[in-house]
């Protein structure tokens, strides 16, 4: 085979591979967005994943008017409206006595659009609601007529409302997971960066300059799982952190430090030796010149190990099943009772583990590719902006 049939050969294969990686990438995403965007809406987008019940106490509503508003409970100032799960307010008015509600704890508790009404004052809503659908649902106007005049002809002036506040939302995941990303960059990030700078700056080549690199390049090969274990003895048990953010954003930022390390080591290393010497010879010392002048050249390089490393945050799950736990909520603590969330990627997983959900798990995926292309983009204005300003 002569030289040009070989490059021929040669260019063929490369751009067959290119071909299929491009369409391997694009089947997957477009799978995703295919069975996942029909279960993207606003309530997906707004609400808390578990619904929740609050018996609440409220007062009367005086400012009364002769609206003849379908669903239109005078005595509350409320409008209600058949809804999916039964009978919802549809709207308020401004000083509507239901958003001054005070909740079984004494806090306040304000009802907005969309919450199911179930009882007040031991008149069942829900009952109601359970058998007219049982009767075929019909006539819905009449129904709503039916709840309103009941609703307006309760006495007393204070009255106790049990509501239900639909979930099925991501917001709680959401947070966590950027809860998750910040407190891993903040843990991670100075350690592994200044493990760079000793690395490239201070340490002598020889015997243990390459036990460190061997160590840090096994790190990166362990699997996940096996961080997730440490983290579950040591930082979950040994520390008593409990199931809590804290404890899987510890976990993940070892698992962090190989990339982070590799990365800021390589940016550090492209900046010239004559840069280095050159500031020492006008006085500078090696602290002053690593702080204004490596560092700043290696800018792009260590952005490059954050958006690697967001990606990794953003896409673990072993470590965070065993350390920061799976329940949908927003953490009230770093560590201790209440601690403990579940990022997006960790309700996707137990979304297909427990309940074959595939297209809220593509719903969840499609919501943490728009977060790491935000973040990429972020980070690349950031980035742009540093050098633009070192050049002026």
């Amino acid at each position: 085979m002569t030289s040009r049939k070989k490059d021929k050969v040669q260019e063929f294969l490369i751009n067959l591979c290119s071909v299929l990686t491009i369409a391997i990438l694009v089947g997957i995403i477009g799978f995703i967005f295919w069975r996942g965007i029909p279960g993207i809406n606003l309530n997906f987008l707004t609400r808390q994943w578990e619904e929740r019940t609050t018996y609440v106490n409220v007062g009367e509503y005086v400012e009364y008017t002769d609206s003849e508003t379908p669903g239109r409970v005078e005595r509350f100032g409320v409008t209600l409206e058949i809804a999916g799960d039964g009978v919802a307010i549809a709207g308020l008015d401004s000083s509507s006595s239901l958003t001054k509600g005070v909740d079984g704890a004494g806090s306040v508790y304000k009802m907005k659009k969309h919450d199911i009404i179930e009882d007040v004052d031991g008149y069942s809503v829900e009952d109601a609601y359970e058998e007219w659908q049982e009767g075929g649902g019909q006539d819905p106007e009449a129904f709503l007529a039916q709840i309103t005049a009941e609703l307006n002809a309760l006495e007393g002036t204070s009255h106790r409302i049990k509501v239900m506040r639909p979930g099925g939302g991501i917001i709680p995941m959401v947070v966590t997971t950027l809860y998750m990303i910040g407190l891993c960059l903040i843990i991670a990030g100075p350690v592994g960066i200044l493990a760079s700078i000793y690395l490239v700056e201070y340490a002598k080549p020889g015997p243990l300059l390459n036990v460190i690199h061997f160590a840090i390049q096994n790190l990166a090969g362990i699997p996940s799982i096996i961080y997730g274990l440490f983290g579950s003895l040591f930082f979950v048990q040994v520390c008593r952190m409990q199931y809590s953010i804290l404890a899987g954003a510890m976990t993940v930022s070892i698992l962090l430090l190989p990339v982070i390390i590799t990365a800021t080591e390589e940016a550090l290393k492209a900046i010239p030796r004559g840069y280095r010497e050159s500031s020492i010879g006008l006085g500078a010392t090696k602290l002053q010149t690593i702080w204004h002048v490596v560092l700043p050249g290696a800018v792009p390089g260590i952005l490059s190990a954050v958006l690697l490393s967001i990606g990794r945050i953003v896409g673990e799950s072993a470590a965070l099943l065993l350390t920061a736990g799976t329940v949908a909520t927003i953490p009230g603590a770093l560590v201790g009772s209440g601690a403990s969330g579940a990022t997006l990627t960790i309700k996707a997983y137990t979304l297909m583990k427990e309940e074959n959900d595939l297209q809220t798990a593509c719903a969840i995926g499609i919501i943490l590719l728009i977060i790491i292309f935000i973040l990429q983009i972020a980070s690349r204005w950031f980035s742009s902006r540093l050098l633009k300003h070192r050049g002026q």
